[in-house]
């Protein structure tokens, strides 16, 4: 059976498809503001590794909240990028074509960082996967790097810092802002592979 990533075109499912070489990379365009510079990141690591890229487009706009809607932030709000029950719903969309396709394992790129929110959890990721492989198709769900930051996952992927600037982050447009939660992070992340001689692809951490 083949193997699927949640692949965004972000620092996170871009290591993890450089670290593990799934067979098929699967992209929302959900109504989220920086859907197509995703896509056109999504399609430049695909092309790169030789996975096979599929764009599902879904358009839950309306039902989102904060800087990926272009909305006012929900009550619920724990930040201002946070939309309802967002991890669920993607990784629910991408099983759905990843078992469509003949791929009944789902790797999705959460880490260590992502646990602020409950859907970040590895507790989250247990009851999910719980929840797909008592259905048909019995289609399981992996976090592989859920217990790294996203340095640690470009060390341990060996990710060269070539490859790692394809990444789109950004969580308000298709061009960077500079200003949000995502890019704040990019820098950071850059930031702390800095120190690596050669770059993150050439840093001696494995």
């Amino acid at each position: 059976m083949k193997t699927a990533l949640l692949l965004s075109g972000g620092m996170d499912s871009l290591c993890l498809a450089y670290w593990q070489r799934p067979d098929l990379g699967i992209t929302i365009d959900y109504g989220q503001r920086a859907a197509e510079a995703e896509i056109a990141a999504s399609g430049v690591i695909c092309a790169e590794l030789g996975i096979e890229q599929h764009i599902v487009r879904v358009d839950c706009r309306s039902l989102g909240s904060g800087d990926m809607a272009g909305v006012a932030a929900s009550a619920h709000a724990p930040a201002s990028d946070w939309w309802p029950y967002r991890n669920q719903m993607l990784a629910t969309f991408a099983a759905m074509k990843a078992i469509s396709l003949g791929a009944n394992r789902l790797m999705i790129g959460s880490v260590k960082s992502d646990g602020q929110h409950a859907d970040g959890t590895p507790e989250f990721v247990e009851r999910l996967n719980a929840l797909l492989s008592m259905q048909e198709g019995e289609m399981t769900v992996e976090a592989p790097a859920i217990a790294m930051t996203t340095a640690e996952l470009a060390r341990r992927a060996r990710v060269p810092a070539s490859f790692l600037a394809w990444a789109h982050s950004c969580h308000k447009a298709n061009v960077a802002c500079g200003n949000c939660r995502g890019c704040n992070k990019y820098f950071e992340v850059f930031d702390d592979l800095a120190g690596d001689v050669g770059g993150p692809g050439q840093s001696s951490a494995a």
